[in-house]
């Protein structure tokens, strides 16, 4: 017998995980047909409500769910590499409690894996329900780092994934602190097959991702898989040294040719102030960078347990 484990991250999310668990359970029957057992690594990311209490009934009426509660909110990231850690299945699905991965697609994607591919992820061709500004922004973001990273991201990318126990093995490899999983699937490589989806809205609760979290989010994607960032920064340094020169030089053609007057303050407080906020960004960009080498290097855990079931 093989096993699947589906690993879900949770964070307040009460109101959807007993649905979950019944809308996955559909699938029991063709699993047990092609000799695949199910468990589900239900991951608990400090919720503040009575998830992990749902969780609990569950797991009291069914053996094959357990789960792993944090001591405070990590982030979705560690809940992935955790449920990694734990779950001992030969395939390894990543899924969202609130249904908008839908369940009833896995038979599909567990076909492709029984075709030769090592793993199966999903992506959604439209963005129906989310608000413009931040589709917008979204698919900027995409579009950005396919031109900056040779990570294969794709554009409208899931966390919903299906891989062989090889793929994860590969993941687990990397306990890097920083964790942006799109990029580490992509990083890794392997062959994957690539399913498209029609937008699920989520039916209960509200989402825990604000447009600020996004943004953060993607930050932490670009200084995670380019440097681009970083030779941006020297090229303009280099950009503005060699527009200073030619200023220089200019101011003194000008002077000795013609004998006008060096022109008022108001033109050089322009200056300085583009120049300082030119200088400002680009040490931001490469204080991005240091302050991810800076948690690299403490070495802290990427989640502590407070209950395990």
């Amino acid at each position: 017998m093989k096993l699947l484990s589906a690993v879900i991250p949770c964070y307040n999310e009460e109101e959807n995980v007993t649905d979950f668990y019944h809308e996955f359970m559909k699938n029991e029957s063709f699993f047990r047909e092609r000799d695949t057992e199910l468990e589900l690594w239900y991951i608990d990311d400090g919720s503040s409500d009575r998830t992990a209490f749902r969780v609990k009934e569950m797991a009291a009426q069914d053996k094959r769910v357990h789960l792993l509660s944090f001591s405070r909110n990590f982030g979705k990231e560690a809940a992935i590499y955790a449920g990694m850690e734990k779950a001992k299945g030969d395939y390894i699905v990543f899924m969202d409690a609130d249904l908008q991965d839908p369940p009833s697609i896995l038979p599909e994607m567990f076909g492709y894996l029984s075709e030769g591919y090592d793993s199966v992820a999903t992506r959604r061709v439209n963005r129906k329900g989310e608000p413009p500004v931040r589709s917008f922004f979204a698919r900027m973001f995409y579009r950005i780092m396919r031109k900056i990273s040779r990570t294969e991201i794709m554009d409208g990318a899931r966390d919903y994934r299906l891989m062989s126990r090889q793929v994860v093995d590969a993941i687990l490899s990397m306990p890097e602190y920083n964790r942006f999983s799109k990029g580490i699937f992509g990083w890794v490589g392997f062959q994957t097959k690539w399913m498209e989806f029609e937008n699920i809205e989520r039916k209960k609760g509200e989402t825990k991702w604000s447009f600020w979290k996004l943004f953060l989010y993607s930050l932490d994607g670009i200084t995670a898989f380019s440097t681009t960032p970083l030779a941006f920064a020297a090229f303009m340094g280099v950009l503005f040294c060699l527009a200073a020169f030619a200023l220089i030089l200019f101011t003194i053609v000008r002077k000795a040719v013609f004998g006008d007057p060096t022109s008022g303050w108001p033109s050089l407080v322009c200056i300085i102030s583009l120049i300082s906020g030119v200088q400002l960004f680009c040490l931001g960009i490469v204080g991005q960078y240091l302050a991810k080498t800076y948690m690299e290097v403490k070495r802290r855990p990427i989640y502590l347990i407070k209950e395990e079931i």
